[in-house]
């Protein structure tokens, strides 16, 4: 064989050896990223799944239930009454740590209890708009 006869052929087995992996390379390649991306989607679900856990183990505790039944669906303890003021101002609002509704200071004593809140009403000036 002739040198350039034996360069045709090394050629040859290359090219015909490069054709025989080049599917399996790139099915390895894909089948690689497609595993990467599965593991991040697991990462991710894994995270999620422990804060599912944390909401979870908060509502074994009867605090964070009565809290929650109190803010959510306006549940009261026996013996209590609750009020619900509607269009109260953007400023009784907003502060979190305020009352719901404003408290009058200075209800006068000795009157009747209607009396008494037609003038916490009018005293803290719920009836008049902003």
């Amino acid at each position: 064989m002739t040198k350039g006869g034996r360069t045709l052929a090394v050629a040859t087995v290359l090219l015909l050896l490069g054709i025989t992996l080049a599917p399996p390379l790139q099915r390895y390649f894909t089948q690689r990223a497609q595993i990467n991306a599965l593991n991040a989607q697991l990462h991710d679900s894994q995270g999620t799944l422990q804060k599912a856990a944390q909401d979870l183990a908060k509502w074994d505790d009867p605090a964070f239930v009565a809290a929650q039944a109190r803010s959510r669906l306006h549940y009261v303890y026996p013996g209590e009454r609750q009020y619900i003021v509607l269009g109260a101002p953007d400023s009784i609002t907003k502060d979190p740590n305020a009352p719901a509704a404003p408290i009058a200071d200075n209800i006068p004593t000795g009157l009747p209890w209607y009396n008494k809140v037609v003038a916490s009403i009018t005293t803290t000036n719920l009836m008049q708009n902003p």
